[in-house]
């Protein structure tokens, strides 16, 4: 009887275990914190990766984006298919205004070529090349930049082609741009290309190559900058968006209409880093819990953290553990099994997770039957014999 009250009360304890947690970093003593940017542009954003605003202005109007659309056009490209499949150049890719790769129609290309040419030279070419291959159209492409953009939560944004040249109904928002790049950045084939400062490609049936140079001259010119993606048309003015990291964070920027961006991005993203500090999140032995046992001696066991977590977070920048755990042990437990984990989040998004592990043996209990169980066990025996008899 005491076996199962104790299991109906261990159901009763919760399998995740909240432990609500604020921590940030503070400005040195004597250190003054620096002043708060401002910018040209209509609209601007510096974000960190885990969503976390550091300066905004304007960030939720719907504005036109250029070429920085290519964002979302090379997420859903590499998301969509093989990047190393080689394709066929489609004759209404050829000759697209704007910028170019000087595509020929019917010529081979690998798709990670149109890829570097499209986010290195801001290719438009290129964009309808690869939207082509996809989905078959331009304007079906657009579709599955609308459903991307609704899937992760963009509601100030909307793309009618895979380039960004002028249209009516083609716009976004700051914020959008920013957590869009947030998660491309996470996808290693996007990061990879965007980072790269040069890139050479065959011409097919010729001793030619392609040259793709970056545009983005941060790359070159800020400590850590690893990308992103230029844009400009006459009606969307310069937009920019650019990512740097230093010391384990990674700082978003994004400019909408901004004469005045090179500058601006530098200005930003020196204030992201000068406001942020290394954090301790827990300490080894810092997170302990007790979880019950069932059919184990002793009825309960300790378990902990083994490593610290430490992060990078802007000061002020709010980090929550939670502890996963079972709601009990059942049965036999070794010392140094992993029982759980925690699980550290900023603004949601998962920044680091470590191990809970068990600090001692649990030694299974075997429980002799009682006379219920044996007479249970005779007429079990009879009716499988009756049953055997008769079949």
């Amino acid at each position: 009887m005491r076996r199962w009250i104790r299991l109906i009360a261990c159901v009763l304890l919760f399998a995740i275990l909240p432990l609500g947690g604020v921590y940030g970093g503070s400005a040195p003593d004597g250190q003054v914190p620096p002043p708060i940017p401002t910018t040209s542009a209509r609209a601007a954003i510096l974000m960190d990766a885990y969503g976390q605003v550091l300066y905004a202005h304007n960030v939720d109007a719907s504005l036109p984006m250029a070429s920085t659309t290519k964002i979302m056009t090379a997420l859903v490209v590499i998301e969509s298919v093989d990047v190393e499949t080689t394709v066929k150049i489609p004759a209404a890719a050829v000759g697209v205004e704007g910028s170019s790769a000087y595509l020929i129609a019917g010529e081979e290309m690998r798709i990670s070529e149109l890829l570097h040419a499209l986010m290195l030279e801001s290719a438009n070419d290129a964009a309808v090349a690869l939207a082509i291959t996809v989905a078959g159209s331009v304007e079906a492409f657009a579709n599955l930049m609308n459903a991307k953009a609704r899937e992760l939560g963009l509601n100030a944004t909307h793309f009618m082609n895979p380039h960004g040249l002028d249209h009516e109904e083609h716009y976004t928002s700051a914020r959008d741009l920013a957590t869009l790049t947030a998660v491309a950045l996470q996808n290693e084939t996007f990061a990879k290309i965007v980072s790269t400062v040069r890139y050479s490609a065959p011409v097919e049936e010729s001793d030619t190559i392609r040259l793709y140079l970056n545009h983005n001259r941060l790359l070159r010119e800020y400590e850590g900058c690893i990308g992103v993606k230029t844009g400009y048309t006459k009606r969307c003015g310069r937009c920019l968006v650019s990512a740097a990291e230093r010391n384990g964070i990674t700082l978003i920027a994004v400019t909408l209409s901004d004469p005045d961006d090179w500058r601006d991005h530098r200005a930003m993203l020196d204030y992201g880093f000068a406001t942020c500090r290394e954090t301790l999140l827990a300490d080894i032995g810092e997170i302990a819990c007790t979880i019950p046992v069932v059919g184990g001696t002793p009825g309960s066991v300790t378990a902990r953290n083994t490593q610290s977590v430490s992060l990078t977070l802007p000061i002020g920048t709010e980090a929550t553990v939670r502890l996963e755990i079972p709601r009990f042990c059942w049965g036999s437990v070794r010392a140094g099994e992993e029982i759980g984990q925690a699980v550290f989040a900023v603004n949601g998004t998962v920044a680091a997770t470590i191990p809970i592990i068990v600090e001692s043996d649990v030694t299974a209990i075997v429980y002799e039957k009682t006379v219920w169980d044996k007479i249970g066990d005779f007429f079990a025996a009879i009716r499988n014999w009756l049953a055997g008899l008769f079949a």
